[in-house]
């Protein structure tokens, strides 16, 4: 197995049926390190992504942002990215001003539950977004953490509502971008 530092290096892992693309200046000393690690160096280093990445949407209720953010990253993803929503606190009911806005662009969030994130849920996405709980997610080494700061929609208007709707939709096609380059 060869041993470098450079940039482009591919190693097969055929006991994880993967192939591997190590980034610039990541040491690599070992025969086919264990996947986890592989994740955990080259994520740090931001220059692998699994061919359908896991995205994890968190906000304190799951009721609202998340949720729309979620919708968005579904439709817009067309499939390539899996993703997963969760709450701190989850409400009792999906906000029905935020369903109201999605269905505008088309897009159904109705049947959503609101959920209660859980540390093995943040454990496995490849990247975990929050949106004012972030001192409550757990941290774990090799994963993407951002924090967006966007309003919480809860007792907004439709024309509130609207403009956080729309904040959001940026946010996650400038993330869809970065994750699934061919998607945008």
């Amino acid at each position: 197995m060869p041993r470098c530092y450079k940039r482009g290096c591919f190693h097969e892992c055929t006991q994880h049926d993967v192939r591997i693309e190590l980034g610039r200046n990541t040491p690599c000393r070992m025969p086919v390190p264990p996947l986890g690690a592989v994740h955990a160096i080259v994520f740090s280093e931001g220059n692998y992504m699994p061919d359908n990445p896991t995205v994890l949407f968190v906000c304190i209720h799951n009721a609202g942002r998340s949720q729309m953010a979620a919708g968005y990253m579904e439709t817009l993803s067309g499939g390539s990215v899996e993703v997963f929503s969760g709450g701190s606190e989850p409400g009792d009911h999906i906000n029905p001003v935020a369903i109201q806005a999605m269905a505008e662009e088309g897009i159904d969030i109705s049947r959503g539950v609101p959920q209660l994130m859980t540390p093995e849920q943040v454990r496995e996405p490849d990247v975990v977004i929050t949106m004012g709980c972030g001192d409550v997610c757990p941290i774990f080494s090799g994963k993407r953490y951002e924090d967006w700061k966007i309003a919480d929609p809860a007792g907004g208007s439709i024309n509130e509502v609207r403009l956080i709707r729309d904040d959001i939709k940026v946010r996650v096609e400038r993330l869809l971008s970065e994750l699934v380059p061919s998607k945008c």
